[in-house]
């Protein structure tokens, strides 16, 4: 199980009402998304976890390729190689550092790559993992990671853990009309406005599923437009044509990443907190004992070897 931990502790944060520790830090991220870990591994039972982590959530040489990438959730600008600060909220900032204390003292495994985000330390970890996975997040963009043929699917969460979907090769079929390995060449021509992807002007998804069933991939759908002998309409040419700058770069920006360099990170799921001590003084401290007992409960539960 591969946790888009982002994703999901901003969910927590927006999801669950504000709670505070006695000395009144914001703890309601931590407590849901806990909360959230418990409850998939008490439903799933995984043998093998990892808590994916954007170690930069807006990397350089995306935003090189197009530099409308995420912009619109930059709060300030760092110049030289320090990542960009993302804009987000005082009171879930406090909690990620807490958020990271109550993993490593859980023993949960935290995976980061620096220069890429979590997407992309999830699509290395998915790709020939030799045993099912099951990739959890709100974010659509990790639906191109479906592969029925070697069990990989998405726990989408953007109605709520407790009401997540199943996502398979039959579900992105039927929601989009496209298989799942089309999918990230199908959000490169659509767009997506919270990532800053402008898309191809003119082409919505119904386009967008039309040409990839045509054409196969962003690669058939160029060389179409540039074949006069093939069966594609002006229009459609055209936005295609006109797109040529946009679309040499955006599949690359779109596409997860496979292959990063992440070492043998131990992801074993353990049956008992780590750090008992330092789990137990974090949960008196920041007022979680009720999720770190749930979550206890959820690890020392019986799962298939």
């Amino acid at each position: 199980m591969l946790l888009d931990t982002a994703s999901m502790y901003f969910r927590a944060f927006y999801g669950v009402p504000e709670i505070t520790a006695d000395d009144g830090t914001p703890v309601n991220a931590v407590r849901g998304l806990l909360d959230f870990i418990s409850r998939l591994v008490t439903d799933y039972r995984p043998t093998r976890l990892a808590c994916c982590w954007d170690n930069d959530w807006r990397p350089q040489w995306r935003v090189d390729l197009i530099p409308s990438y995420k912009a619109h959730r930059v709060e300030a600008e760092v110049p030289g190689p320090a990542p960009d600060v993302e804009e987000v909220p005082h009171p879930l900032e406090v909690q990620v550092p807490i958020i990271l204390e109550v993993l490593a003292a859980a023993g949960i495994c935290v995976v980061g790559a620096d220069g890429y985000e979590a997407d992309d330390v999830i699509g290395t970890l998915a790709t020939g993992a030799g045993m099912p996975v099951d990739v959890v997040t709100g974010d659509r963009d990790l639906f191109q990671l479906v592969d029925d043929d070697a069990d990989v699917r998405v726990l989408y969460i953007a109605r709520g853990v407790g009401n997540h979907e199943r996502v398979t090769n039959d579900w992105v079929r039927a929601k989009y009309d496209i298989d799942a390995r089309q999918y990230a060449d199908f959000a490169t021509l659509r767009g997506d406005t919270s990532d800053g992807l402008p898309g191809v002007a003119g082409v919505g998804e119904k386009t967008a599923a039309t040409l990839l069933n045509r054409f196969g991939d962003m690669e058939g759908i160029v060389a179409a437009a540039h074949d006069p002998e093939a069966e594609l309409g002006p229009g459609p040419r055209g936005k295609i044509k006109a797109a040529a700058d946009y679309l040499a770069v955006a599949p690359q920006v779109v596409a997860v990443v496979r292959d990063l360099d992440l070492g043998s990170p131990d992801l074993t799921l353990p049956a008992a907190p780590r750090d008992d001590e330092a789990l137990d003084a974090l949960a008196e401290r920041y007022s979680l004992t009720s999720s770190v007992g749930r979550l206890r409960e959820a690890l020392a539960a019986p799962r298939e070897p």
